[in-house]
């Protein structure tokens, strides 16, 4: 098995999803509301742990903060995420989850972003040579992804 290099890793960051919003979940203004999509992009562990610190336990203001970091095009606010129908931020929230690899539910993202993510932040940091900038630039799905193939190699994670 060929081992992945940092810049190959750290290139899912920066990858984009464009995503259909089913018409049901958008207000109709009379326009045509057929294919209207948005582009996402996955939340890095960086993001998660700021979203984490600012949040602290507030659920929404941590939903809206995933929308606004995620939310390529188009770019909003965070006072224009909080407008948002909840029927819709849950939506992108649970898209966001997706393409980020964290399919778990909302309570539990508290967990991922405090010990447990920077331990492993620091055990790949440490096994794989990489900087703790480089390993923070990974979303969660890739992360969760070197740490599973370190633990079948026998290298301990």
């Amino acid at each position: 098995m060929a081992s992945l290099t940092a810049e190959q890793l750290l290139a899912g960051g920066a990858l984009t999803h464009e995503v259909d919003i089913p018409a049901g979940l958008l207000s109709s203004d009379g326009g045509d509301l057929d294919d209207m999509q948005v582009v996402l992009r996955p939340l890095t562990v960086r993001h998660l742990q700021r979203i984490g610190k600012a949040a602290g336990d507030d659920e929404s203001l941590s939903a809206a903060l995933m929308i606004q970091q995620a939310l390529v095009e188009p770019e909003l606010k965070l006072d224009q995420v909080s407008q948002l129908p909840a029927g819709l931020a849950t939506f992108l929230v649970d898209k966001v989850n997706s393409i980020s690899g964290v399919d778990t539910p909302r309570d539990e993202l508290a967990e991922l972003v405090q010990a447990p993510l920077a331990r492993a932040c620091f055990v790949l940091a440490k096994e794989f040579g990489w900087t703790p900038e480089e390993v923070s630039g990974m979303t969660i799905g890739q992360i969760l992804l070197y740490l599973e193939m370190s633990h079948q190699n026998g290298n301990g994670a």
